[in-house]
Formats: structure tokens, C-alpha cells, sequence
């Protein structure tokens, strides 16, 4: 989450994480940074940790957390 933060400060995206739920995190996000977002989410998620299986990053877009599911 730390650096899903650092990163959307760096490559300056008005996106925002605004909560995280168990092992969901929301975002707000302009249409336009939807696919930059997703790509860094999936990114940092996927290589969070180091193990021997890959982790599934799964991403649900919507108007509110019920759409996005």
C-alpha cells in the first residue's frame, strides 16, 4: 500500500486510495487514469512479496464498491 502511495505521488495521478477493506483496497479515479491505475495496482500487488506461487490481483471498476464487485 506504501508503495502503490509513493507511486501514484510520483507519477503524478489525482487518484487516490481511499480505504482498504481486509485485503481489498478502494481508489477514487478520474475515467482518464483508470488504466494507468490499474496497471500500477496490479504492478505493486502482484510483487509485494516474494513467493514460490504468483498472486492473482483481481480489479473491479464501478461507481461504488457494490458496481465494482
Amino acid at each position: 500500500m506504501i508503495n502503490i502511495h509513493r507511486r501514484l505521488q510520483k507519477e503524478n495521478l489525482r487518484s487516490r486510495m481511499i480505504l482498504q477493506v481486509h485485503d481489498e483496497l478502494v481508489f477514487e479515479a478520474s475515467e482518464e487514469e483508470l488504466s494507468a491505475l490499474e496497471k500500477l495496482v496490479r504492478e505493486e500487488m502482484s510483487s509485494a512479496i516474494n513467493l514460490d506461487v504468483s498472486i492473482k490481483v483481481d480489479v473491479g471498476i464501478g461507481e461504488n464498491w457494490l458496481e465494482a464487485h
